[in-house]
């Protein structure tokens, strides 16, 4: 519950802007990007596999592990968090999300004004073209 004060001087704004981190959706299940890996991952620094470099040495490994990345995300719902975000929108005459997250939780929550800093797991930029694409064959091959 937001406090009657706080909300007031919310709806006094003109433009309400929020910033969220890996915190808001760990309760989800979504291990934040630091947190250590699990099963296989665990010998990988994440930090080291999210990288252009790293994907040209080995972009197969790379592929891979944002595939398990994406099935985690997938598996997530919304937590309260997220939805209380979509309420206090409500309240407030602009609200503008900004989030570092890439899993898209606080969309499939219902916030409809979403900066995603660090792009989406969901969707991916080619290296060489620049298209993007949210849809791709699952293969064992890097597309």
């Amino acid at each position: 519950m937001i406090p009657g004060e706080l909300v007031s001087l919310l709806q006094e704004a003109q433009h309400v802007a929020v910033l969220t981190g890996a915190g808001v959706s760990a309760e989800s299940g979504v291990p934040t990007f630091r947190d250590a890996q699990t099963g296989l991952w665990a010998k990988y620094n994440a930090e080291e596999l999210a990288t252009p470099q790293a994907f040209r040495r080995d972009p197969k490994l790379v592929w891979d592990w944002y595939a398990w990345r994406r099935e985690l995300v997938s598996q997530a719902d919304p937590n309260p968090g997220h939805y209380a975000l979509v309420e206090l929108a409500k309240l407030v005459p602009q609200l503008t999300l900004i989030t570092q997250n890439v899993d898209g939780l606080h969309q499939r929550a219902g916030s409809n004004d979403v900066i995603e800093l660090h792009g989406s797991i969901t969707r991916i930029v080619c290296s060489h073209d620049r298209r993007v694409a949210e849809t791709w064959p699952e293969t064992d091959d890097v597309p």
